[in-house]
């Protein structure tokens, strides 16, 4: 890893990167921050800062899911009818919990990234200091119609993974950020992570920010107060390595679970596949990449592990872009 550091130093000055790179492999680490946490106070950031990781969180939606299949609750075939008592008028009495997790569902998204562009868009009709919970979103899309059949095609949806956290909360029978920390968070010692409110931000967590013309602003009046099963957990570089580790050591699940969240289930080009909240990249027919990422307002994140190597990537930052370039850098 001697060479990485220049080139990644490189990167950063071009592409304005502000975040940090962790790699682990074979007992060695990489840690490389550019940038500030706070930039008013030009605070650096360490490999235990907290950022928020936008959509890379899903991926923790998932496992709660297959959690749940492991005791019994639920299965991944079953109908959301049979597991939500919440009614959706106009949602399609097929979709299973498999589409859901898939993108496959049909179900009208709150928020589609293949048609909208500003997130901010979304808090004119509700208020982003209203937004705590995962049914605190409803009204963005419990009346809509559906987009597809179940099933048709891959769309990906944010409103389906807002679905599996409020599963999550009527089948476990607690807050869904609650069920995470014991199951996940706690078995795989991710000590920094957490579903924290933005009003109430623990220490060493890094500010996201919004470029507009020259001047960077807070993405505080941009997202969530609080995150949830689609998106918004914070976690530090250092904790979202030590999650890959419990993953792939059967800690958070049985071996036969976690083969079934980490198969490629949907296919999405020829390079691409998706499994259960989690991208897959192939190369010549094997699995070469799986990864998380997220994109929000002062957010983005590249997360990857390669079962090949057994190498851990982690790519935050309190930018809007950049970790693509980082993590290409690196794997170059």
């Amino acid at each position: 890893m001697s060479g990485l550091k220049n080139k990644l130093v490189k990167v950063a000055e071009e592409i304005d990167f502000s975040g940090v790179a962790y790699v682990e492999e074979d007992q060695e680490s990489f840690f490389f921050q550019n940038g500030y946490a706070n930039k008013q106070d030009k605070l650096a950031f360490d490999k235990h800062t907290r950022f928020g990781i936008a959509s890379g969180a899903k991926i923790f939606t998932a496992v709660a899911i297959a959690k749940l299949v492991e005791q019994g609750r639920l299965d991944f075939q079953s109908k959301l009818t049979d597991c939500l008592s919440i009614a959706f008028p106009h949602f399609h009495q097929d979709v299973t919990i498999h589409n859901l997790l898939t993108h496959t569902s049909g179900i009208p998204d709150y928020f589609d990234e293949e048609e909208m562009d500003d997130f901010e868009e979304l808090w004119q009709t509700l208020p982003m200091y209203r937004v705590r919970s995962g049914a605190d979103f409803l009204p963005l899309f419990q009346d809509k119609k559906m987009m597809f059949p179940p099933g048709e095609r891959f769309h990906y949806n944010n409103a389906a993974f807002i679905v599996l956290g409020l599963v999550v909360e009527e089948l476990a029978g607690e807050p869904f950020a609650a069920f995470v920390q014991k199951h996940m968070f706690d078995p795989a010692e991710m000590t920094e992570a957490g579903y924290f409110a933005f009003d109430k931000l623990p220490g060493n967590t890094a500010i996201g920010y919004i470029k507009d013309e020259d001047e960077y602003r807070s993405n505080i009046y941009a997202l969530p107060v609080r995150g949830g099963a689609d998106g918004g957990v914070y976690v530090s570089a250092s904790d979202m390595a030590r999650f890959w580790d419990a993953l792939t050591q059967h800690k958070l699940l049985n071996a036969e679970l976690t083969e079934e969240l980490l198969k490629p289930h949907v296919k999405v080009d020829e390079e691409t596949s998706y499994g259960y909240g989690i991208w897959i990249k192939k190369d010549a027919g094997k699995i070469k990449k799986y990864y998380v990422v997220g994109f929000d307002p002062g957010v983005s994140f590249h997360a990857a592990y390669y079962p090949e190597s057994k190498r851990k990537v982690v790519v935050p930052s309190n930018h809007g872009a950049g970790p693509y370039y980082m993590v290409q850098a690196i794997e170059e």
